[in-house]
Protein backbone atom coordinates (compact mmCIF):
# COMPACT_ATOMS: atom_id res chain seq x y z
CA UNK A 1 0.00 0.00 0.00
CA UNK A 2 2.89 2.35 0.66
CA UNK A 3 3.95 2.11 -3.01
CA UNK A 4 0.52 3.02 -4.39
CA UNK A 5 0.56 6.02 -6.70
CA UNK A 6 -2.02 8.75 -6.14
CA UNK A 7 -4.73 9.21 -8.76
CA UNK A 8 -3.74 11.56 -11.59
CA UNK A 9 -4.93 15.05 -10.83
CA UNK A 10 -7.36 16.88 -13.05
CA UNK A 11 -10.09 15.77 -15.38
CA UNK A 12 -9.25 12.76 -17.61
CA UNK A 13 -9.05 14.03 -21.20
CA UNK A 14 -9.23 11.48 -23.99
CA UNK A 15 -6.50 11.03 -26.61
CA UNK A 16 -6.83 10.31 -30.34
CA UNK A 17 -3.84 9.61 -32.61
CA UNK A 18 -1.50 10.58 -29.76
CA UNK A 19 -3.17 13.99 -29.36
CA UNK A 20 -4.83 14.86 -26.07
CA UNK A 21 -8.20 16.58 -26.40
CA UNK A 22 -7.47 18.86 -23.44
CA UNK A 23 -10.47 20.95 -22.47
CA UNK A 24 -12.93 18.89 -24.53
CA UNK A 25 -15.75 16.95 -22.91
CA UNK A 26 -16.73 14.03 -25.15
CA UNK A 27 -20.28 12.64 -25.18
CA UNK A 28 -21.08 9.38 -27.00
CA UNK A 29 -24.65 8.31 -27.84
CA UNK A 30 -25.59 4.75 -28.69
CA UNK A 31 -28.61 2.42 -28.58
CA UNK A 32 -28.70 -1.27 -27.73
CA UNK A 33 -31.13 -4.19 -27.78
CA UNK A 34 -32.35 -5.76 -24.52
CA UNK A 35 -34.07 -9.02 -25.41
CA UNK A 36 -36.82 -10.64 -23.40
CA UNK A 37 -39.05 -13.68 -23.86
CA UNK A 38 -42.03 -12.52 -21.81
CA UNK A 39 -44.78 -10.05 -22.71
CA UNK A 40 -43.29 -7.08 -20.89
CA UNK A 41 -44.81 -3.66 -21.38
CA UNK A 42 -43.19 -1.95 -24.35
CA UNK A 43 -41.49 -5.11 -25.61
CA UNK A 44 -41.75 -5.50 -29.39
CA UNK A 45 -39.94 -6.82 -32.42
CA UNK A 46 -36.63 -5.05 -33.03
CA UNK A 47 -34.90 -4.11 -36.28
CA UNK A 48 -32.49 -7.00 -35.71
CA UNK A 49 -35.30 -9.54 -35.75
CA UNK A 50 -35.21 -10.13 -31.99
CA UNK A 51 -37.85 -9.25 -29.39
CA UNK A 52 -37.47 -6.87 -26.45
CA UNK A 53 -36.62 -3.21 -25.77
CA UNK A 54 -34.37 -0.70 -27.51
CA UNK A 55 -32.93 1.75 -24.90
CA UNK A 56 -30.82 4.74 -25.92
CA UNK A 57 -28.02 6.05 -23.72
CA UNK A 58 -25.31 8.71 -23.51
CA UNK A 59 -21.84 8.15 -22.04
CA UNK A 60 -19.09 10.58 -21.06
CA UNK A 61 -16.05 9.17 -22.87
CA UNK A 62 -13.65 10.97 -20.49
CA UNK A 63 -14.89 9.17 -17.37
CA UNK A 64 -16.81 6.26 -19.00
CA UNK A 65 -19.88 7.04 -16.92
CA UNK A 66 -23.45 6.80 -18.17
CA UNK A 67 -24.95 10.30 -18.17
CA UNK A 68 -28.45 9.36 -19.36
CA UNK A 69 -30.44 6.28 -20.36
CA UNK A 70 -33.88 6.22 -21.99
CA UNK A 71 -36.04 3.10 -21.98
CA UNK A 72 -37.71 2.66 -25.38
CA UNK A 73 -40.00 0.15 -27.04
CA UNK A 74 -38.37 -2.59 -29.05
CA UNK A 75 -39.65 -1.17 -32.34
CA UNK A 76 -38.29 2.34 -31.65
CA UNK A 77 -36.52 3.76 -34.69
CA UNK A 78 -32.73 3.87 -34.50
CA UNK A 79 -32.71 7.47 -35.77
CA UNK A 80 -35.66 8.81 -33.78
CA UNK A 81 -34.92 12.54 -33.48
CA UNK A 82 -37.13 13.18 -30.44
CA UNK A 83 -35.46 10.38 -28.47
CA UNK A 84 -31.97 11.65 -29.31
CA UNK A 85 -32.94 15.17 -28.27
CA UNK A 86 -34.36 13.87 -24.99
CA UNK A 87 -31.23 11.86 -24.15
CA UNK A 88 -28.95 14.75 -25.14
CA UNK A 89 -30.88 17.16 -22.92
CA UNK A 90 -30.75 14.74 -19.97
CA UNK A 91 -27.02 14.15 -20.46
CA UNK A 92 -26.23 17.87 -20.64
CA UNK A 93 -28.11 18.41 -17.37
CA UNK A 94 -25.86 15.78 -15.75
CA UNK A 95 -22.60 17.22 -17.05
CA UNK A 96 -21.07 19.78 -14.65
CA UNK A 97 -19.73 21.84 -17.54
CA UNK A 98 -17.89 25.07 -16.70
CA UNK A 99 -19.29 28.41 -17.85
CA UNK A 100 -17.02 28.38 -20.88
CA UNK A 101 -17.02 24.83 -22.15
CA UNK A 102 -16.08 22.80 -25.21
CA UNK A 103 -18.21 19.75 -25.96
CA UNK A 104 -17.75 17.07 -28.62
CA UNK A 105 -20.72 14.81 -29.46
CA UNK A 106 -20.27 11.54 -31.34
CA UNK A 107 -23.14 9.45 -32.76
CA UNK A 108 -23.15 6.63 -35.29
CA UNK A 109 -25.33 6.50 -38.40
CA UNK A 110 -28.46 6.93 -36.26
CA UNK A 111 -27.80 10.69 -36.43
CA UNK A 112 -28.37 10.76 -40.20
CA UNK A 113 -31.26 13.23 -40.44
CA UNK A 114 -31.66 16.91 -41.16
CA UNK A 115 -33.51 17.54 -37.90
CA UNK A 116 -30.95 15.92 -35.61
CA UNK A 117 -27.89 17.47 -37.27
CA UNK A 118 -29.56 20.89 -37.15
CA UNK A 119 -30.29 20.32 -33.46
CA UNK A 120 -26.64 19.43 -32.80
CA UNK A 121 -25.60 22.58 -34.64
CA UNK A 122 -27.97 24.70 -32.55
CA UNK A 123 -26.46 23.44 -29.25
CA UNK A 124 -23.61 25.94 -29.61
CA UNK A 125 -24.20 29.04 -27.49
CA UNK A 126 -22.21 32.12 -26.55
CA UNK A 127 -20.76 30.15 -23.63
CA UNK A 128 -20.61 26.64 -25.07
CA UNK A 129 -18.88 25.45 -28.25
CA UNK A 130 -20.29 22.19 -29.59
CA UNK A 131 -18.59 20.10 -32.24
CA UNK A 132 -20.05 16.87 -33.52
CA UNK A 133 -19.08 13.92 -35.69
CA UNK A 134 -21.64 11.38 -36.90
CA UNK A 135 -22.20 8.57 -39.37
CA UNK A 136 -23.78 9.19 -42.76
CA UNK A 137 -25.99 6.85 -44.81
CA UNK A 138 -24.52 6.61 -48.31
CA UNK A 139 -26.90 7.04 -51.24
CA UNK A 140 -26.51 7.29 -55.01
CA UNK A 141 -25.77 11.03 -54.84
CA UNK A 142 -22.86 10.29 -52.51
CA UNK A 143 -21.56 7.57 -54.82
CA UNK A 144 -21.67 9.95 -57.79
CA UNK A 145 -19.65 12.46 -55.76
CA UNK A 146 -17.12 9.81 -54.73
CA UNK A 147 -16.67 8.83 -58.38
CA UNK A 148 -15.54 12.40 -59.12
CA UNK A 149 -12.65 12.27 -56.65
CA UNK A 150 -9.23 12.01 -58.34
CA UNK A 151 -7.01 9.22 -57.09
CA UNK A 152 -4.35 11.59 -55.72
CA UNK A 153 -6.69 13.10 -53.09
CA UNK A 154 -6.88 9.84 -51.16
CA UNK A 155 -4.55 9.59 -48.16
CA UNK A 156 -3.83 6.88 -45.59
CA UNK A 157 -6.06 6.60 -42.54
CA UNK A 158 -4.43 6.34 -39.11
CA UNK A 159 -5.01 4.11 -36.11
CA UNK A 160 -5.56 5.46 -32.61
CA UNK A 161 -1.82 5.19 -31.95
CA UNK A 162 -1.02 7.35 -34.98
CA UNK A 163 0.25 4.48 -37.15
CA UNK A 164 -1.06 3.79 -40.66
CA UNK A 165 -4.26 1.75 -40.52
CA UNK A 166 -3.68 -1.41 -42.57
CA UNK A 167 -5.50 -4.69 -43.08
CA UNK A 168 -4.34 -7.96 -44.56
CA UNK A 169 -5.84 -8.55 -48.00
CA UNK A 170 -7.23 -11.83 -49.39
CA UNK A 171 -3.88 -12.59 -51.07
CA UNK A 172 -1.84 -11.88 -47.94
CA UNK A 173 -0.82 -8.37 -48.95
CA UNK A 174 -1.22 -5.41 -46.59
CA UNK A 175 -3.79 -2.84 -47.70
CA UNK A 176 -4.21 0.57 -46.08
CA UNK A 177 -7.47 2.25 -45.23
CA UNK A 178 -7.79 5.56 -47.08
CA UNK A 179 -9.72 8.78 -46.50
CA UNK A 180 -10.60 11.80 -48.63
CA UNK A 181 -12.50 15.09 -48.30
CA UNK A 182 -15.89 14.94 -50.04
CA UNK A 183 -17.19 18.34 -48.93
CA UNK A 184 -16.40 20.33 -52.05
CA UNK A 185 -17.75 17.67 -54.39
CA UNK A 186 -21.05 16.68 -52.74
CA UNK A 187 -23.92 19.20 -52.87
CA UNK A 188 -24.76 19.99 -49.22
CA UNK A 189 -27.55 22.50 -49.84
CA UNK A 190 -30.07 22.33 -47.00
CA UNK A 191 -27.69 20.72 -44.53
CA UNK A 192 -26.17 22.63 -41.56
CA UNK A 193 -23.81 25.43 -42.52
CA UNK A 194 -20.16 24.48 -42.23
CA UNK A 195 -20.82 20.75 -42.37
CA UNK A 196 -18.09 18.57 -43.88
CA UNK A 197 -18.14 15.06 -45.32
CA UNK A 198 -15.17 12.70 -44.99
CA UNK A 199 -15.22 9.48 -47.03
CA UNK A 200 -13.29 6.36 -46.05
CA UNK A 201 -12.56 3.37 -48.27
CA UNK A 202 -11.12 -0.10 -47.74
CA UNK A 203 -10.83 -3.24 -49.79
CA UNK A 204 -13.88 -5.38 -48.89
CA UNK A 205 -13.52 -8.68 -47.13
CA UNK A 206 -15.36 -11.86 -48.11
CA UNK A 207 -17.83 -11.12 -45.33
CA UNK A 208 -18.73 -7.80 -46.97
CA UNK A 209 -19.21 -9.25 -50.46
CA UNK A 210 -22.99 -9.68 -50.16
CA UNK A 211 -23.48 -6.15 -48.81
CA UNK A 212 -21.67 -4.25 -51.55
CA UNK A 213 -23.58 -1.89 -53.82
CA UNK A 214 -23.16 -1.99 -57.61
CA UNK A 215 -20.86 1.04 -57.36
CA UNK A 216 -18.67 -0.64 -54.74
CA UNK A 217 -18.45 -3.83 -56.78
CA UNK A 218 -17.40 -1.81 -59.82
CA UNK A 219 -14.71 0.19 -57.99
CA UNK A 220 -13.50 -2.66 -55.78
CA UNK A 221 -13.75 -0.57 -52.58
CA UNK A 222 -16.17 -0.43 -49.65
CA UNK A 223 -17.05 3.12 -48.58
CA UNK A 224 -18.16 4.87 -45.37
CA UNK A 225 -18.93 8.57 -44.90
CA UNK A 226 -18.60 10.74 -41.80
CA UNK A 227 -20.33 14.08 -41.25
CA UNK A 228 -18.87 16.73 -38.95
CA UNK A 229 -18.85 20.44 -38.20
CA UNK A 230 -15.17 20.44 -37.14
CA UNK A 231 -13.53 23.15 -39.29
CA UNK A 232 -10.79 21.96 -41.62
CA UNK A 233 -8.40 24.84 -40.86
CA UNK A 234 -8.95 25.40 -37.13
CA UNK A 235 -10.07 21.93 -35.99
CA UNK A 236 -10.72 21.46 -32.29
CA UNK A 237 -9.41 24.36 -30.23
CA UNK A 238 -6.11 23.47 -28.61
CA UNK A 239 -5.66 20.19 -30.54
CA UNK A 240 -3.04 20.43 -33.34
CA UNK A 241 -4.06 19.13 -36.80
CA UNK A 242 -7.49 18.08 -35.49
CA UNK A 243 -9.20 19.47 -38.56
CA UNK A 244 -7.37 17.10 -40.90
CA UNK A 245 -9.53 14.39 -42.47
CA UNK A 246 -7.38 11.54 -41.11
CA UNK A 247 -7.85 12.90 -37.58
CA UNK A 248 -11.62 13.31 -37.94
CA UNK A 249 -11.80 9.74 -39.24
CA UNK A 250 -9.84 8.42 -36.24
CA UNK A 251 -11.92 10.56 -33.89
CA UNK A 252 -15.13 9.02 -35.21
CA UNK A 253 -13.78 5.46 -35.06
CA UNK A 254 -12.80 6.04 -31.42
CA UNK A 255 -16.56 6.28 -30.81
CA UNK A 256 -16.62 2.47 -31.06
CA UNK A 257 -15.35 2.32 -27.47
CA UNK A 258 -18.91 3.10 -26.38
CA UNK A 259 -19.69 -0.54 -27.18
CA UNK A 260 -17.58 -1.50 -24.16
CA UNK A 261 -19.64 0.87 -22.00
CA UNK A 262 -22.86 -0.67 -23.33
CA UNK A 263 -21.53 -4.14 -22.55
CA UNK A 264 -20.56 -3.07 -19.03
CA UNK A 265 -23.94 -1.57 -18.16
CA UNK A 266 -25.67 -4.68 -19.46
CA UNK A 267 -23.57 -6.80 -17.13
CA UNK A 268 -24.52 -4.73 -14.09
CA UNK A 269 -28.27 -4.97 -14.67
CA UNK A 270 -29.50 -3.48 -17.95
CA UNK A 271 -29.60 -6.83 -19.76
CA UNK A 272 -32.24 -8.23 -17.39
CA UNK A 273 -35.31 -6.00 -17.01
CA UNK A 274 -37.10 -7.63 -14.06
CA UNK A 275 -40.73 -6.53 -14.34
CA UNK A 276 -43.69 -6.49 -16.72
CA UNK A 277 -44.29 -2.87 -15.66
CA UNK A 278 -42.80 -0.09 -17.80
CA UNK A 279 -42.37 2.20 -14.77
CA UNK A 280 -40.48 -0.41 -12.76
CA UNK A 281 -38.20 -1.23 -15.67
CA UNK A 282 -37.53 2.49 -16.21
CA UNK A 283 -36.48 2.70 -12.55
CA UNK A 284 -34.36 -0.41 -13.02
CA UNK A 285 -32.31 1.07 -15.85
CA UNK A 286 -31.70 4.15 -13.67
CA UNK A 287 -30.31 1.83 -10.98
CA UNK A 288 -28.21 0.05 -13.61
CA UNK A 289 -26.82 3.41 -14.77
CA UNK A 290 -25.89 4.29 -11.18
CA UNK A 291 -24.15 0.93 -10.78
CA UNK A 292 -22.23 1.50 -14.03
CA UNK A 293 -21.17 4.96 -12.83
CA UNK A 294 -19.93 3.59 -9.50
CA UNK A 295 -17.96 0.97 -11.38
CA UNK A 296 -16.44 3.61 -13.70
CA UNK A 297 -15.44 5.99 -10.91
CA UNK A 298 -14.05 3.17 -8.77
CA UNK A 299 -11.65 2.34 -11.59
CA UNK A 300 -10.67 6.00 -12.04
CA UNK A 301 -10.16 6.85 -8.37
CA UNK A 302 -9.19 3.57 -6.74
CA UNK A 303 -7.70 1.24 -9.37
CA UNK A 304 -5.86 3.66 -11.67
CA UNK A 305 -2.48 1.98 -11.05
CA UNK A 306 -3.83 -1.59 -11.31
CA UNK A 307 -3.93 -2.24 -15.10
CA UNK A 308 -5.28 -5.76 -14.62
CA UNK A 309 -8.27 -4.48 -12.67
CA UNK A 310 -8.76 -1.00 -14.16
CA UNK A 311 -9.62 -2.52 -17.54
CA UNK A 312 -11.28 -5.71 -16.31
CA UNK A 313 -14.84 -6.78 -17.10
CA UNK A 314 -17.45 -6.31 -14.34
CA UNK A 315 -17.55 -10.08 -13.72
CA UNK A 316 -13.78 -10.06 -13.14
CA UNK A 317 -14.00 -7.15 -10.69
CA UNK A 318 -16.82 -8.94 -8.88
CA UNK A 319 -14.83 -12.13 -8.54
CA UNK A 320 -11.50 -10.55 -7.57
CA UNK A 321 -12.61 -7.67 -5.31
CA UNK A 322 -16.28 -7.82 -4.36
CA UNK A 323 -16.14 -11.55 -3.49
CA UNK A 324 -12.92 -11.24 -1.52
CA UNK A 325 -12.66 -13.88 1.27
CA UNK A 326 -12.59 -12.02 4.58
CA UNK A 327 -13.67 -12.24 8.22
CA UNK A 328 -15.17 -9.35 10.23
CA UNK A 329 -14.47 -9.34 13.99
CA UNK A 330 -15.41 -6.95 16.79
CA UNK A 331 -13.28 -6.23 19.91
CA UNK A 332 -13.19 -3.30 22.30
CA UNK A 333 -15.85 -1.45 20.31
CA UNK A 334 -13.75 -1.72 17.17
CA UNK A 335 -14.43 -3.79 14.10
CA UNK A 336 -11.58 -5.35 12.12
CA UNK A 337 -11.74 -6.83 8.64
CA UNK A 338 -9.29 -9.72 8.29
CA UNK A 339 -8.31 -10.41 4.68
CA UNK A 340 -7.08 -13.72 3.34
CA UNK A 341 -3.37 -13.09 2.76
CA UNK A 342 -3.26 -15.84 0.14
CA UNK A 343 -5.87 -14.09 -2.03
CA UNK A 344 -3.91 -12.67 -5.02
CA UNK A 345 -5.80 -9.37 -4.99
CA UNK A 346 -5.88 -8.73 -1.24
CA UNK A 347 -3.32 -5.91 -1.52
CA UNK A 348 -5.28 -4.25 -4.33
CA UNK A 349 -8.44 -4.41 -2.22
CA UNK A 350 -6.68 -2.92 0.81
CA UNK A 351 -5.24 -0.09 -1.31
CA UNK A 352 -8.64 0.65 -2.85
CA UNK A 353 -10.25 0.65 0.60
CA UNK A 354 -7.62 3.04 1.97
CA UNK A 355 -8.11 5.39 -0.97
CA UNK A 356 -11.88 5.31 -0.43
CA UNK A 357 -11.45 6.52 3.16
CA UNK A 358 -9.16 9.33 1.96
CA UNK A 359 -11.58 10.72 -0.63
CA UNK A 360 -12.76 14.23 0.27
CA UNK A 361 -16.37 14.64 1.31
CA UNK A 362 -18.72 16.09 -1.29
CA UNK A 363 -19.29 19.85 -0.80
Amino acid sequence: MDDARPAPRGFPWISVCGRELAGWYVLDLDATIVTCSSRKEGAAGTFKGSYGHHPLGAWVANTRECAAMLLRCGNAAANDVADHKSVLAAALRQLPLPIWSKLLIRIDGAAFSHALLEHLQALTTSRRRVRWVTGWAINTADERAIALLPEQVWTCALRQDGQVHEIKGPDGEWLSYQVAELTGVRDLTGWPEGMRLIVRRVKPSRRDAKKLTAFEKRTGWRYQIIATNIPAHHGLSGVPASGQMWFVDALYRDHAEVEDRVKAIKRVGLALLPSKSWQLNAAWILAAALAADLDAWMRLLLLHDEPELAGAEPETIRMKLYHLPARLTAHARRRTLHLDRTWPWAAAFATAWQRTTELPAAP
